[in-house]
């Protein structure tokens, strides 16, 4: 008889989006007049950008001639991608991040999945809460947590970091020593960030405790304070502790389109061992690559042109940010972020769980959000929503709100 792995049914009901798409579905069907307003996954909205199209283009175009086509893509991605992702993202803050500690593929929630699977099953691991919930879905699901308690809504074994707004949504160090630390900065879901001082302090504290900090650094381009990091490579030491995971999803619309990467120092280690041969192998041996035509869109992406015109998309899903958080501000909502990250967390009114405030936006303003419960216990209480819906619904949705 064939087993299962039973760690999956440690997994409490379906994925948080599934169950959000499943309960509009359910709406839409009893009322099929309804205008629903989806702000509630992290979907982008906005075409991909003229020059990146025009790469894809080109190409598309190679593919088809025998003397420039291209099959599998070397395993750590081309050259021509890694290296404008080192000179762009890393040397231009001053990183030293060179080309071949650059992983290519296809998207950062995939990375950050996988990323688990070169360390041991006897790690411990630590996350924010409220937190991405594929950090502590991947590792259940490959056993390295205990069972999952309903009534606090926890894994045993796992080390939560509280992220409130005591704290700035920014956590503690734990007392507790973690052997893998997720961190996520510019937050999801709570839109916080990071100082450099506050970062440095975690990365002193890995290099202390042979910890390994897990960076998730997806939505860096929307920051827009100077005193922020945009890399946690602009700490000291860092290369000694972590490992960071970026997209192109949010960065340049590619949600369609599929590609990320992920950078490993080479000096890099634990347990004597160098990290960057064991991601190497898993790469090589789990991946073929995200294709020739992605990758050189990607490299479109830090075109002069491409980034001009990357830059104003971001700009405008920005624009959308601050009228959501201006909207809400002015109905006397409490809310924080939407200054240096695409999201906006508020504090439900009344007293109502994360999924009451859910029910009663979609019931009565045909707004669709993230109960904030869904990331984690303390997230309970507050209320998820994204700027990268069009600028008309966007409107729509926080005037409708408005009239409540």
């Amino acid at each position: 008889m064939a087993k299962i792995n039973k760690n999956y049914l440690k997994l409490p009901g379906s994925y948080l989006f599934s169950a959000i798409g499943k309960k509009v579905n359910d709406y839409k069907e009893a009322n099929p007049d309804a205008n629903i307003i989806r702000l509630g996954i992290g979907d982008v909205t906005r075409p991909i950008a003229p020059a990146i199209i025009d790469t894809l283009h080109g190409a598309v175009n190679e593919m088809g001639e025998e003397a420039s086509f291209r099959g599998y893509a070397p395993d750590l991605g081309y050259e021509f991608l890694r290296k404008a992702i080192s000179d762009f993202d890393y040397k231009s803050r001053n990183c030293d991040i060179s080309a071949d500690e650059i992983f290519v593929s296809d998207g950062a929630k995939c990375d950050c999945g996988n990323i688990q699977e070169i360390f041991g099953m006897n790690n411990t691991i630590a996350v924010c809460d409220p937190v991405y919930p594929v950090y502590v879905d991947s590792n259940v699901m490959a056993g390295r947590t205990g069972d999952y308690d309903a009534e606090t809504g926890r894994y045993d074994g796992v080390i939560y970091l509280p992220c409130t707004a005591d704290n700035g949504f920014v956590p503690e160090l734990p007392k507790e020593v973690p052997d893998l630390i997720y961190l996520c900065f510019p937050n999801n879901p709570t839109g916080a960030v990071i100082d450099k001082t506050r970062l440095q302090e975690w990365v002193d504290y890995a290099n202390k405790n042979d910890s390994i900090i897990l960076y998730d650094a997806a939505y860096e381009s929307y920051i827009s304070e100077d005193d922020i990091p945009h890399s946690i490579y602009e700490c000291e030491g860092a290369k000694e502790c972590a490992i960071e995971f970026r997209s192109f999803s949010k960065t340049a619309g590619f949600t369609g389109l599929r590609l990320g990467y992920t950078v490993i120092p080479k000096e890099l280690e634990t347990e004597g061992e160098k990290l960057w041969p064991l991601w190497a192998r898993r790469h090589g041996t789990k991946y073929n690559g995200a294709p020739y035509i992605i990758q050189r869109a990607g490299e479109a992406v830090y075109s002069k042109e491409g980034r001009r015109q990357v830059m104003e998309q971001i700009a405008y899903y920005m624009g959308n940010a601050k009228y959501i958080y201006d909207g809400l501000k002015d109905c006397g909502y409490e809310v924080y972020g939407g200054v240096n990250a695409p999201y906006i967390w508020l504090k439900t009114p009344d007293k109502m769980t994360s999924w009451e405030f859910f029910d009663y936006l979609l019931k009565k303003a045909n707004v669709v959000g993230t109960p904030g419960v869904g990331f984690g216990p303390k997230g309970e209480g507050y209320f998820r929503l994204t700027a990268f819906g069009s600028r008309e619904n966007t409107l729509a949705a926080i005037d409708r709100i408005k009239t409540l």
